[in-house]
């Protein structure tokens, strides 16, 4: 029989996310000082630009993404499928680690190195966490928006997307007193119609565009909307779906993309993005990695880190900000 677009969604999601549970490796992980566009580090040298706010070398935007318990009773986890008869008693355990240990430890781990984060958050995660997810806040973090249920936009009617899009709005306003301005799709495929809906609901930026090493404006209907880019590279959903990649061996990637984007931030506009997600981002090991990368990235002059917010505002107000093709 052949497969349903959500059984074939499905294995895709599986093979993604089959080695995140069984990464190990070691690393340390470290963080950047408080501040937009505050420079890192005080070695020798200025690490001085013009591309970025406070003349930064490099921008590094971290990702910490809030979704864990919205994800529906047959979600994948890194188990073998199983027949929708039977019931899964460990899949949704797996999810629960990451707002009972995931979030929590990473929160920590900004705290510890001053830096702040982009948090796309789903709104049903909200509601079933809203302690958590007000302490985020609190903590100086952004909360952006990931829709109300962890439901693929590209397959959704305009009016259902609209909807989605209104009710993660309200549900994350109401919990946390912030209204979002930035979005993610889910595996960052949208509609035709996603970017005019966002725009007409106020939205400033999405992220749903792997096009540059640098934020970017798209003109929809003739005005500017802003493009923080998103990556793949960086991103422990992507990089921890092979059962060999260790901790260490993720510190050691992000430590090998930010000397390369590091270099060529003293001749242009560089941004490194990096993405954690609460169930895989969160565990010991990657924290380590992850902490790590930071202490190093820190050693640096001229490293800024930057919520996903505060690069759209500042880009929309540049002149020689990147424009794309425009979305008519």
């Amino acid at each position: 029989m052949a497969k349903t677009d959500d059984e074939q969604r499905g294995g895709t999601r599986r093979q993604f996310l089959a080695g995140a549970a069984l990464a190990a490796g070691a690393v340390t992980l470290a963080t950047a000082q408080p501040g937009a566009g505050q420079a890192a580090g005080e070695p020798a040298g200025t690490g001085s630009s013009g591309f970025w706010p406070g003349g930064a070398q490099l921008v590094i935007s971290i990702s910490m993404q809030f979704e864990a318990g919205a994800q529906g009773a047959n979600a994948d986890g890194p188990f073998p499928p199983l027949d929708s008869k039977y019931t899964d008693s460990i899949t949704p355990t797996w999810f629960d680690y990451g707002m009972k240990e995931g979030v929590p430890r990473l929160l920590n781990l900004w705290d510890k190195h001053g830096v702040k984060v982009t948090s796309h958050m789903v709104g049903k995660a909200v509601e079933l966490q809203p302690d958590l997810a007000r302490d985020l806040v609190k903590r100086g973090h952004e909360a952006a928006a990931h829709g109300q249920t962890w439901t693929p936009q590209y397959s959704m009617t305009p009016d259902e997307e609209r909807r989605s899009y209104e009710e993660n709005i309200a549900t994350v306003e109401r919990i946390t007193g912030v209204r979002p301005i930035g979005f993610n799709a889910f595996w960052m495929r949208q509609t035709p119609k996603t970017l005019e809906i966002l725009q007409d609901l106020g939205f400033l930026y999405h992220i749903d565009d792997l096009g540059r090493d640098e934020p970017s404006i798209t003109e929809v209907r003739g005005r500017p909307f802003a493009v923080v880019p998103y990556t793949l590279r960086n991103n422990d959903i992507g990089r921890f779906s092979n059962t060999a990649m260790t901790g260490a061996a993720f510190a050691q990637e992000l430590k090998d993309d930010f000397d390369i984007l590091y270099a060529e931030g003293a001749k242009r506009r560089r941004l490194m993005s990096i993405s954690t997600h609460d169930r895989i981002g969160g565990q010991p090991a990657i924290v380590k990695a992850l902490d790590e990368f930071l202490s190093y990235a820190k050693l640096k002059p001229g490293v800024a880190f930057m919520r996903k917010d505060d690069i759209a505002r500042w880009a929309l107000q540049q002149t020689d900000t990147p424009r794309n093709a425009p979305r008519t």
